[in-house]
């Protein structure tokens, strides 16, 4: 084993992956606006609503089939004699025949994707991407344990929304009824082919392997409460969507899953960090350092939190003009839109520290987040029901959900945050006060320019949004960030960025 490596160079490799997975979500943020638009102005909400719900089965079944391999792989690379190769060969043959099982229960019960119409067309054919979804999947995690992170980048933030959208756009001149799900399979069939043709270039072709019943089921059998906290993570940003699917019709699912989507690229920055964080958490324990765990998460956390309010605030303060630019018809969508945002910065510092949680205390962490997804469900039929008997608007009404996301998350990473805290002995949260100050400030700004006429709404969003957030990284630039911050925007000194080899994370 390699001599243990600085406190520097820890946050120096998560500052390094951070910057390319951010400079990803930067390109997928580009790539998935033409989408929004698209799919907001071609097709309608309607349609955007069947859609919605169709993915939202699919990529559940996709996740399942994983079983969690996407953060259970870098540990069983970690802790084997095994050659790498066979290891995650047997992982892609797990995650085949249960890719398989999934297709295979959705395709004789297509009603499980659209439960509040009729299956036309090609929709019974979209389970056929389980398999894809869940090679990428895997395949990434793979290349992720051997940092190569541009794999990721490539096929997430470049070719699988690029694809979307072009694909939307051509398809919408043979259907508007069916172009949507086929985009959505050649999207997900092109970033597999991105996944895999670096994946067999790092790993090899499984010569000299074959399917081995123990590993596999060691496997299963390891990896079960991470695929479960995987599944209650996904359940908690999407079980709103399909609350309104049982509650609403297909337009108001539409309008909220546009919103869904604006609120979702915050979400992403967490993700961003999630190929370098896992490998570097978990050789930190490997080497039974739980401080270097606790400044890691402490770090990770503040940078994200610091983003996604800057998204936050960039995208709630004028809601009504950013769900305009889908459409008119999504504008309705502004009040689910503030409170899915709020939710993104309430829930980062619980999805961080989980990121920790599940390798030391994936039991608790499991039955945490299934008691907080069981509060979150209830309270969303509560607030739908409470609103509709008040006779309130119904798209006041379809905001309940939101609400709900939003307080169950913001109670998770209370939870979670104190339970690592006291796992670790050394806390994980980072107060700073400036911190709410640049968030006090860079509102009165916003606050400002939407008191402007309505004539001049254009200006709220041209001048507007650049405002607040000039307003809130000065502040945040001047009085909270630390050396180890700035690490993430620049190449210093105190910081250098180490060519981090792989036997770094071997044990």
């Amino acid at each position: 084993m390699t001599d243990a490596p600085s406190p520097d160079d820890d946050i120096a490799a998560l500052a390094k992956g951070g910057r390319t997975n951010i400079f990803g979500f930067v390109l997928r943020l580009v790539a998935r606006l033409p989408f929004l638009f698209i799919a907001g102005r071609v097709y309608g909400p309607e349609i955007v609503g069947r859609f919605a719900l169709a993915v939202l089965v699919v990529e559940l079944a996709a996740l399942v089939a994983t079983l969690g391999l996407k953060r259970g792989l870098a540990q069983a690379l970690s802790s084997t004699d095994r050659p790498h190769a066979h290891v995650v060969w047997d992982a892609l043959a797990v995650a085949f025949f249960l890719s398989v099982a999934a297709s295979a229960v959705l395709f004789v019960f297509p009603q499980i994707m659209y439960p509040n119409s009729e299956v036309i067309g090609f929709e019974r054919l979209l389970p056929l991407v389980v398999f894809a979804i869940a090679w990428s999947d895997v395949s990434l995690a793979a290349l992720a344990y051997r940092l190569n992170v541009k794999a990721a980048v490539t096929a997430r933030a470049v070719v699988e929304p690029w694809t979307i959208s072009i694909a939307a756009w051509g398809l919408s001149y043979y259907s508007t009824r069916d172009g949507l799900i086929l985009s959505y399979v050649l999207a997900m069939a092109a970033a597999l082919v991105a996944s895999i043709v670096p994946f067999v270039r790092s790993y090899g072709l499984p010569f000299g392997w074959s399917p081995h019943l123990r590993p596999m089921l060691a496997l299963v059998k390891r990896n079960m409460p991470l695929a479960g906290a995987d599944a209650i993570e996904w359940g908690t940003r999407n079980v709103d969507r399909f609350i309104l699917g049982l509650l609403f019709g297909p337009a108001v699912v539409g309008v909220y899953y546009m919103a869904q989507q604006v609120a979702s690229l915050p979400q992403k920055l967490k993700t961003s960090f999630d190929p370098v964080l896992g490998p570097v958490i978990t050789h930190s324990l490997a080497q039974g350092d739980k401080a270097a765990v606790a400044r890691q998460v402490r770090q990770v956390g503040f940078w994200i939190i610091t983003a996604q309010a800057a998204l936050a605030l960039a995208g709630s303060i004028p809601a009504e003009g950013v769900m305009g630019v889908v459409g008119r018809e999504f504008v309705s969508g502004a009040g689910a839109l503030s409170f899915l945002l709020i939710a993104e910065v309430f829930a980062a510092k619980g999805a961080v520290s989980e990121a920790a949680l599940v390798y030391i205390a994936r039991h608790r962490n499991l039955m945490i987040s299934m008691g907080l997804l069981t509060f979150q469900v209830l309270l969303s039929f509560a607030l739908v029901a409470g609103m509709r008997a008040l006779r309130w608007p119904e798209a006041w009404a379809a905001v309940g959900p939101a609400a709900a996301l939003a307080t169950s998350v913001g109670i998770g990473s209370l939870v979670k945050s104190a339970l690592l805290s006291r796992l670790l002995g050394v806390s994980v949260r980072d107060f700073r006060p400036a911190f709410l100050w640049a968030v006090l400030a860079a509102g009165l700004v916003g606050a400002a320019v939407m008191e402007l006429p309505k004539r001049f709404e254009w200006a709220e969003m041209m001048f507007g949004i650049p405002l607040i957030l000039a307003t809130y990284f000065a502040i945040l630039w001047r009085w909270a960030f630390r050396p180890e911050d700035r690490a993430l925007f620049h190449k210093s000194a105190a910081a250098a960025e180490p060519t981090v080899p792989v036997e770094r994370f071997k044990v």
